[in-house]
């Protein structure tokens, strides 16, 4: 493996990691309305309170790696999503005034308009994630210049908004599930029918969603029929997916979560195998496309970020292995809670 399939390896890991983390806290935030008084909004937040912050950062060590390894498909992909960007920049900017502005004051208008804040935020950003991912997969009207020559409509295509509703019904599953583990009394037992019903919605959008990937984008499966291999993963796929109803059905929240979070690993698995060795599909010619070859950095730059990496990535799993299991257990609400 060279450097550049290590670092489209290693930015796959960083949006995995991201993915899952990050996705139950924006499942949480998805699910925060349906909760039915003040105190179980309260509970639901302190679930996500000390970790939403840290889950972030992977976005942010993401977002970071994309612009040094290969700074060409950083600058194509924002001034493709310039727009979609800055609605998401709002949204997360939302979520964090929306955790920590709602309890300052004990007015029920004033907390239901944070909650009606948190639970949008959180869905916008969650369906811009999605949109982003579906047009990545379409490919995008990128030109000789690899420049982005098409308008936002062009973005708001039905195969993109689909996969933008799946990761939506998506984390929100991943949400309950985390929320089974974090909860207890009446509020977990009405979760489990959340659970119920978002996993319900998502295999009937991943049905979908399936479909429509093998009709609209036949060479979505080309890796995986060049390296066969890779449809292990499909199996797995589809595996972790019927263990979340058995693990519900059985009341054993943990095997769902975890199922949940193989899910979206193995999604990303193949959102990467579908684009490899593609950063950026250009739907005008592919002989425009970004690659992880024509779109990178020098040799010497992804060695020397590489070095980084090994350094510092233990020093990240570690803080976040401390960090999750000093707030294992059951959610209790304090005086200084949210």
């Amino acid at each position: 493996m060279g450097l550049n399939e290590l670092w489209f390896a290693l930015l796959g890991v960083l949006l995995t990691g991201y993915a899952i983390l990050d996705g139950f806290d924006l499942g949480v935030g998805i699910l925060h309305l349906v909760a039915r008084e003040d105190k179980e909004r309260r509970v639901m937040l302190n679930s996500i309170g000390p970790l939403w912050d840290g889950n972030e950062v992977w976005l942010v060590t993401f977002g970071g790696a994309l612009f040094a390894a290969f700074p060409e498909c950083y600058a194509t992909t924002f001034s493709a999503f310039y727009t979609p960007f800055i609605i998401l920049l709002f949204a997360l900017i939302f979520r964090a005034v929306s955790l920590e502005f709602r309890s300052k004051i004990d007015s029920p208008t004033w907390r239901s308009l944070w909650d009606v804040a948190f639970w949008l935020s959180s869905a916008v950003a969650t369906l811009l994630f999605g949109v982003a991912v579906g047009n990545a997969m379409l490919g995008l009207p990128i030109g000789a210049d690899k420049e982005f020559q098409g308008t936002l409509l062009d973005l708001l295509r039905p195969y993109s908004l689909l996969v933008g509703l799946l990761t939506v019904s998506l984390f929100a599953m991943h949400g309950a599930n985390y929320l089974l583990l974090k909860t207890d009394g009446a509020l977990r037992d009405r979760i489990y029918m959340w659970a119920w019903h978002s996993f319900g919605v998502f295999l009937v959008l991943y049905v979908l969603t399936t479909i429509f990937t093998l009709v609209k984008i036949p060479h979505a499966t080309a890796n995986l029929n060049k390296y066969p291999v890779g449809w292990l993963i499909v199996v797995l796929n589809v595996l972790a997916i019927t263990n979340i109803p058995r693990a519900l059905f059985m009341h054993k929240p943990f095997y769902a979560f975890i199922s949940s979070a193989c899910t979206i690993a193995a999604l990303n698995f193949l959102f990467g195998a579908a684009l490899f060795p593609n950063l950026l599909v250009s739907s005008l010619n592919p002989e425009w496309n970004l690659t992880i070859y024509n779109a990178a950095s020098s040799p010497k730059t992804l060695g020397i970020m590489a070095i980084i990496a090994a350094l510092g990535m233990p020093f990240v799993l570690a803080y976040t292995s401390v960090v999750y299991w000093t707030f294992r257990g059951k959610v209790e609400i304090g005086k200084f809670g949210y």
